[in-house]
């Protein structure tokens, strides 16, 4: 018998047709539970307030607000919950922006039910969740900005290597805490220190560099 508890999701989304779709579409993922269903920003920040779900899933082109606003508050909400952008947009300005607000993942609204229901379980194992297609988007867009070129030149030590390899395998704190045996307060401190070090804003940016410069 699995006891592990549900994680609570909040769907917030202003197309009536989409949020019936997704949450049907939670049903088939047996680690999450919908609490609520937000039909605009507003609404979506207070529902978030008052619920305290784990994880938001986060329209980015609403009428009343965009979805970048409702990231930045969600961000300073206690507890802060995990944020996932579902959206039409693949623009490569509209990716740098949600990620650098700190997302957990981004998806598109036109991927196959089938791989939406994968990368929502992904999302519920702890992983950070972006489609191949984005990734290069975003590579793209940070060769283009200045930071350090290799390890040596960021001056990473072998245990920021270390985490920095698993966040590019898409593992959570918790997940690497538990791989390398430290606290996941511990990892939070390394996280901060590499993106400091690496001039990054969020974890997806460090793991599309580390696919670049850590396993060449």
């Amino acid at each position: 018998m699995n006891d592990t508890p549900l994680e609570s999701v909040l769907i917030v989304d202003d197309h009536p047709l989409f949020r019936k779709g997704l949450a049907q579409l939670l049903q088939t993922v047996p680690a999450f539970r919908l609490v609520g269903e937000a039909t605009c920003g507003v609404e979506g920040i207070e529902m978030a307030r008052s619920l305290q779900p784990d994880l938001v899933l986060l329209d980015l082109n609403m009428r009343d607000m965009s979805g970048l606003e409702v990231l930045r508050q969600l961000r300073q909400m206690r507890p802060e919950p995990r944020v996932v952008m579902i959206t039409v947009s693949d623009q490569g300005e509209d990716v740098v922006a949600a990620l650098r607000g700190g997302v957990d993942g981004y998806l598109l609204k036109d991927m196959e039910p089938e791989a939406m229901a994968a990368a929502l379980a992904d999302v519920a194992a702890g992983r950070v969740v972006i489609p191949p297609e984005l990734n290069l988007l975003l590579a793209a867009a940070l060769r283009s900005e200045a930071r350090p070129q290799s390890v040596d030149a960021a001056g990473l030590t072998e245990q920021e290597q270390r985490i920095l390899d698993r966040i590019a395998a898409g593992l959570s704190n918790k997940m690497i805490g538990r791989e390398l045996d430290i606290a996941e307060g511990t990892v939070k401190v390394h996280v901060k220190h590499i993106l400091r070090k690496l001039n990054l804003r969020s974890r997806v940016e460090a793991a599309v560099w580390a696919v670049e410069h850590l396993r060449g």
